[in-house]
């Protein structure tokens, strides 16, 4: 291990992120009994501009009257470049004691964190917040991901980082066709066989930029999370984008539909059988280390201190999963 040590983030289950829109408070309700782990009441992309005002003060009320059990309550403001924005910060903020987090967009540069952390900052200390607010940042553009090292290291307060797709799809002029999803012109050709034939494999366009983003959060503590998929008509194509995150080290996806939480939930919690395997490589360390041995074979495959340390992750959040439910 490196002598430098970073703290991870403050812990919190986020297998499912519930996007509700700020200006449609009847879904407020259904959204808190939801399985959603946690929920973002939006001010910006899904908020006309002349419903923003509105839409505001919607998201304070429900966060002041609406029983919201133990998830975790987000705010996603509307963008740094706009003039919604200090004023979402400034009114949610100090009227709403259940808020948790902020939801930050379009984070281009490490100093964008930086003068939403300066806003919030006075405003807990001006009003006596006794919870500190956590933020999630989304990397969405092409100038995000050219900077989401910077970024992941700007502010005590960073939590988590969310994949956007459809915003940096646009940012980098990719060509998609389902938001989150992939396309049939993004492949690889195989070489002749010896009939002469060929086979097209579809590759998926966003894994680079994830990776990147991944290895961002995990290396400075933060929880990488995935964004939306776009076509909620379509379980199975949410799953496997889902299940594509989850083998990265995604630690959840957004839902932009109840019908996806399930899903999201599904993917990103430890199967019983890995709880259980998790559990088996601990005993058969714990009796390796009795006998002075470094490492030891389990079920014909070699397990080390590496193994280790994935098998106490997964136990870790299935014991956070199980003290949530």
């Amino acid at each position: 291990m490196s002598f430098t040590i970073i703290e991870p983030a403050t812990a919190r289950l986020h297998r499912s992120e519930l996007a509700v829109p700020g200006s449609s408070p009847q879904m407020f309700e259904k959204a808190a009994t939801s399985a959603a782990d946690i929920i973002f009441l939006d001010v910006e992309d899904a908020v006309a501009p002349d419903d923003k005002a509105q839409a505001r003060k919607n998201i304070i009320e429900a966060l002041n009257d609406i029983d919201w059990g133990r998830k975790t309550m987000m705010v996603r403001i509307n963008g740094l470049d706009t003039h919604y924005m200090y004023r979402d910060v400034v009114d949610i903020v100090e009227a709403c004691p259940r808020l948790d987090m902020l939801l930050i967009p379009k984070v281009g540069t490490a100093a964008d964190v930086y003068a939403v952390d300066m806003m919030v900052t006075q405003i807990e200390a001006a009003m006596k917040r006794p919870k500190k607010i956590g933020f999630e940042v989304l990397i969405e553009t092409a100038l995000g991901m050219a900077n989401v090292e910077a970024i992941a290291q700007s502010s005590k307060r960073l939590e988590a980082m969310s994949f956007g797709v459809a915003d940096y799809a646009a940012s980098t002029r990719a060509r998609t066709t389902v938001i989150g999803g992939v396309n049939k012109d993004s492949g690889v050709l195989t070489d002749r066989d010896a009939e002469g034939r060929r086979q097209y494999f579809w590759t998926d366009p966003w894994h680079a930029a994830q990776t990147r983003m991944m290895v961002a959060c995990r290396a400075y503590g933060l929880r990488p999370v995935d964004g939306p998929f776009g076509d909620f008509s379509d379980p199975d194509g949410f799953l496997a984008a889902a299940q594509r995150a989850a083998v990265l080290g995604y630690e959840g996806k957004w839902a932009i539909h109840p019908s996806q939480i399930a899903l999201a939930n599904q993917v990103f919690t430890p199967s019983d059988a890995e709880v259980t395997r998790a559990r088996r490589i601990m005993e058969a360390m714990a009796d390796a280390a009795k006998s002075g041995k470094g490492a030891v074979s389990l079920d014909g495959r070699l397990i080390d201190i590496a193994s280790i340390r994935m098998a106490e992750a997964l136990l870790a959040k299935a014991e956070q999963i199980g003290r949530e439910d």
